[in-house]
């Protein structure tokens, strides 16, 4: 299975009027703009998925959206709390393990520090291991044989924003 993880994109500041709650801070325009960047470098890329989940905060939904929409995938699109900030990694890989029939391309929508401990849990059975930081907007491509809450997967490749955005 191929596994991508996007980080949201750039959102409101925590505490701004109307985003009391951390969860409902909406991408900022700056956001959405580098956001449809992205989507555009991973058409480029000649990316495609076979499901998309998104952590059900605002900003990642709003992420996890544009990209499906880009790409033409909305029908693939399921919110997915696991993938908030702090969210069960074993959870996670037990999910999309019993996937069936399994997909191959899966791309997960979230928050840091949770998707760089899960790159680094994957890639070397140690959530702490890897000083990875996903910058918002950043894609990650790992490979894994067979998915477990450990060292199963390779890192294939970390983008920044600005990388795709000179991709699109």
């Amino acid at each position: 299975m191929n596994l991508y993880l996007l980080r949201h994109g750039v959102a409101a500041d925590p505490g701004a009027t109307g985003c009391e709650d951390d969860s409902e801070r909406p991408l900022i325009p700056k956001g959405e703009r580098r956001l449809r960047a992205a989507a555009a470098a991973m058409k480029k890329l000649g990316l495609s998925f076979d499901l998309i989940l998104s952590s059900p905060f605002l900003r990642a939904r709003q992420t996890a959206e544009i990209v499906a929409g880009e790409l033409r995938l909305k029908k693939r699109l399921e919110i997915f709390d696991e993938l908030v900030p702090g969210g069960n990694s074993r959870a996670l890989m037990q999910a999309l393990s019993e996937l069936k029939p399994a997909p191959e391309n899966v791309l997960l929508v979230g928050h840091e520090p949770h998707l760089s401990r899960l790159i680094s849990l994957l890639v070397s059975g140690n959530a702490d291991a890897a000083a990875i930081e996903m910058k918002k907007g950043g894609l990650c491509k790992l490979e894994a044989a067979e998915l477990r809450n450990g060292q199963c997967a390779r890192l294939i490749w970390l983008l920044t924003p600005a990388q795709m955005e000179l991709m699109a």
